[in-house]
C-alpha cells in the first residue's frame, strides 16, 4: 500500500503567537516552529497500516526551506521518504490555493491512502483535506477516530459531539484523523539517526505545472485585512451584600441577558 502522510510545519501552539504588521500573516521566523500536532497522529496510522500490510509511507509538505525540519522529525518516527514543495511564490497562500497544489502533488505520488491531520494548529480551517479530495475526485473520510483497511476498502469511525458515524469508501481515498485515532510512538535513537539520510524528494511551481500568480498573496481568495491584540482581561463587577446580594446578582444577570 502506498501511503501519502500531509504533515504542516506550524508555530507553537503552546507558545505565544502573532501576526505580522505589515501583510496581517502568522509570523513564524519569529516563533517556534514545529511540526502539527495532529498530523503525528496521522503518521502514526500510516505506519501501523505499513506494519499490517506493507508498502511505503511518504511524508508530503508544503511550506518554506525551514519546514524541511518538520518533514525530518516525522521521518523519525519511521516513514520511508519525504517530498517537500517549496517556492518563495507559495508564501501567503489561502487554504484554495494549499489544496491546489498538495493535489498536484499527489497526482505525481498515486497514493492508495491519503492521510492527515483533521486540523493544523495555526489556523483551525479543517477544509484542506476535503479540498483536497474534491480535487482528486477521491472519498473524504473525515474527523477519523478509527480506520479498518480490508484490501481497498475502508471503514471509518467519524468523530461527532453526539457519538460517531461508520463510513465507507474504497482507495484511493483521503482519510484526516483526530487525536483519539492513536498514540503516536517516540522516536527511537535508530529512528533519529537514519531520519538524517532519508531521501527527500523537493518539488517547485513549475514542476507542478501551477503559475506563480495562482497561488499566494496574489493568487488568495481570502486575505485578513485588519487585527489588534486581545484586550488586557477587565475586572470582574464585585457585590458587597447587606442584604440585597439577591436583587443585585439578578440585576447583574439581567443586565447581560442571562435571564
Amino acid at each position: 500500500m502506498n501511503i501519502v502522510v500531509l504533515v504542516k510545519q506550524v508555530p507553537d501552539s503552546s507558545a505565544e503567537r502573532s501576526l505580522r504588521s505589515d501583510d496581517n500573516t502568522v509570523d513564524r521566523e519569529s516563533a517556534n516552529n514545529v511540526i502539527n500536532e495532529m498530523d503525528e497522529y496521522a503518521i502514526e496510522e500510516a505506519l501501523k497500516l505499513q506494519e499490517a500490510h506493507g508498502g511505503e509511507v511518504t511524508l508530503l509538505s508544503m511550506g518554506p526551506e525551514r519546514a524541511t525540519e518538520a518533514i525530518r522529525k516525522g521521518l523519525q518516527m519511521g516513514p520511508d521518504k519525504g517530498v517537500h514543495i517549496v517556492d518563495d511564490a507559495l508564501a501567503g497562500s489561502c487554504a484554495l490555493a494549499t489544496s491546489k497544489v498538495l493535489a498536484a502533488a499527489l497526482r505525481t505520488l498515486s497514493p492508495d491512502l491519503i492521510l492527515c491531520g483533521a486540523e493544523a494548529t495555526d489556523a483551525r480551517g479543517q477544509v484542506v483535506p476535503q479540498m483536497v479530495a474534491e480535487r482528486l475526485g477521491a472519498p473524504a473520510l473525515t474527523g477519523t477516530r478509527k480506520l479498518t483497511v480490508d484490501g481497498t476498502s475502508l471503514t471509518a469511525e467519524r468523530q461527532t459531539e453526539e457519538g460517531y458515524e461508520v463510513l465507507t469508501a474504497s482507495t484511493p481515498a483521503v482519510v484526516s484523523v483526530w487525536d483519539t485515532i492513536n498514540e503516536p510512538r517516540f522516536p527511537s535513537f535508530k529512528g533519529i539517526m537514519a531520519a538524517k539520510k532519508k531521501p527527500i524528494q523537493t518539488l517547485t511551481l513549475a514542476d507542478l505545472g501551477i503559475a506563480a500568480d495562482e497561488v499566494g498573496a496574489t493568487g488568495a481568495s481570502t486575505a485578513v485585512v485588519e487585527h489588534s491584540k486581545r484586550p488586557p482581561r477587565a475586572a470582574g463587577t464585585r457585590v458587597e451584600d447587606s442584604g440585597e446580594g439577591g436583587l443585585a446578582l439578578v440585576e447583574f444577570l439581567s443586565s447581560e441577558k442571562f435571564v
